[in-house]
């Protein structure tokens, strides 16, 4: 499926690669589920690919190319978005001279890190394509029979190749799955490589890093299952960074669970990667963290008073309320959004990757770090869960005369201390198993109704300064009153379940 985004064409890629002796041999039509094979006009493609010196894009199942010929002609940057699955930005051809565009320079800043994008090969590919159908005269996919040329810009590394790719049109993955099956037994194999850059730069291509640590967690050292999960976190911030950039849904706040993994596990595990050390790493994640915050919380806000909105009876919405909150988002989100765009086009956050790829590989462990995960792990999980039930009991502990800012302040903080015993137990799952496994899922559930809580706050805050508005414009305020008070009844609510400890 294909969309765009700010003039960039986006489009969705579930494909199979096959290596076969001769694809013209194959009887398409025989294929299961296969009603009819239509023959599509020859294509000849030559494309120009373009990676680091070091091939990080590649290394990361990126391909950045510009490819003239066919009918989608054009710049391509494709990203890894699962099983058989790549999702292709599309910018148009322009001028050999004009260089790669900024659009798609931006998207994969996150792994250039401002290094030069060079050309690593050049693959030319005559294609003969075949339109599937289905019963019902829809197209199912397309299967492309590609003889494939390929070379370094130096010339060297020449080779050639057959191979069938099936992408999906209109069908779903089960035809993938009875399509393989099928082309199996006709004597087809997988591609070694689903890429054909991949296949061009072979060896070339650098070994993926460190493993994460698995269900020898409880034998390794305590610091390197720490490392483990840090370097997961920052490999997820990478990842999402194209993701946020193109505006997808949630990826702002996957990105920010992220960053606060990542604080949590420095601040739990802290006699294990030294404190000190990472303090300055732990300040700038706490900086990208309120950035990606100032978009995340908008979006939250926003669906919450839509949800407000619509429950009030209508007879009670007096006034232009609606257009008032959209008018509101209208600007503030897109400012946002350019805000956090601004800062990841920033020197500021490059620093901040290039410290975390350094925590990631080189963490500064303490003596503690050496000891064996399964005992050097289990007192700060369990330190961090006892900080938790003492902000609970915090919270108890307000007096009924309590202000309302008194009792956001103590949630608030209660909330802190859930996600870092979330997120320290999940980091040592794999040396601690089950018992780190309840505590995360407990601090989880708790985590979720806090959270609850503080969306209910910031709700409030932001219906406070739009009726104040309303009212300045001489509109009436009484619906956002009872917007206002449906909120402080959830959170009273929300309140009372503390109390009573549930």
């Amino acid at each position: 499926m294909a969309r765009s985004h700010g003039g960039i064409a986006v489009a969705a890629e579930i494909e199979r690669k096959y290596e076969v002796a001769s694809a013209g041999r194959l009887r398409l039509d025989r294929m299961p589920g296969v009603a009819s094979v239509t023959p599509l006009p020859e294509e000849h493609l030559r494309a120009v690919y373009f990676d680091t010196r070091d091939l990080r894009l590649i290394s990361a199942g990126v391909t950045l190319r510009r490819r003239e010929g066919g009918a989608d002609a054009g710049w391509h940057l494709k990203l890894p978005a699962g099983p058989d699955t790549r999702e292709e930005i599309r910018l148009p051809l322009g001028d050999p001279g004009e260089g790669i565009p900024d659009a798609l320079a931006a998207l994969v800043r996150a792994r250039t890190r401002g290094d030069p994008l060079l050309p690593v090969a050049e693959i030319r590919t005559v294609r003969r394509q075949y339109q599937l159908g289905g019963g019902d005269g829809r197209s199912l996919a397309v299967a492309a029979a590609d003889e494939v040329s390929a070379s370094l810009p130096d010339g060297s590394g020449a080779r050639s190749w057959q191979e069938l790719e099936l992408e999906l049109t209109g069908g779903d993955r089960r035809l993938l799955s009875k399509a393989d099956t099928w082309l199996r037994a006709a004597g087809a194999r997988p591609a070694a490589a689903q890429v054909k850059l991949a296949r061009v730069l072979g060896d070339r291509i650098p070994a993926p890093g460190q493993p994460a640590a698995g269900r020898a967690g409880r034998r390794m050292p305590a610091g390197e299952v720490v490392r483990a999960y840090l370097s997961a976190q920052a490999q997820a911030i990478t990842d999402l960074d194209p993701l946020v950039r193109l505006n997808r849904p949630g990826a702002v706040h996957r990105m920010r669970v992220a960053t606060r993994r990542t604080r949590a596990a420095l601040r739990v595990f802290g006699k294990v990667v030294d404190r000190r050390a990472a303090r300055p790493l732990a300040g700038e994640l706490a900086w990208l963290a309120g950035v990606l915050g100032r978009v995340r919380d908008g979006e939250v806000v926003r669906a919450r008073l839509a949800a407000d909105l619509d429950a009030t009876p209508a007879e009670l919405v007096i006034g232009p309320v609606g257009t008032r909150i959209d008018r509101h988002f209208a600007s503030e989100l897109p400012r946002g959004r350019s805000g956090l765009v601004r800062e990841l086009n920033g020197a500021r956050y490059l620093a901040l990757l290039a410290a975390l790829d350094e925590l990631a590989a080189r963490p500064p462990v303490t003596p503690e770090g050496g000891r064996p995960a399964v005992k050097a792990l289990r007192k700060p999980v369990r330190r961090a869960a006892r900080k938790l039930r003492r902000a609970l009991r915090d919270v108890r502990a307000l007096p009924g005369s309590a202000s309302q800012a008194d009792r956001d302040a103590a949630i608030h903080a209660a909330r802190k201390a859930a996600k870092r015993a979330r997120y320290g137990a999940e980091a040592a799952m794999p040396a601690l198993g089950a018992r780190a496994g309840r505590q995360a899922a407990r601090a989880r559930k708790l985590q979720a109704r806090l959270g609850d809580h503080h969306d209910s706050a910031m709700a409030r805050d932001l219906l406070r300064t739009l009726a104040g508005r309303a009212h300045a414009a001489g509109e009436d305020t009484f619906s956002y009153g009872i917007m206002y008070r449906g909120e402080v009844t959830r959170s009273r609510e929300i309140e009372r379940r503390l109390a009573r400890g549930r």
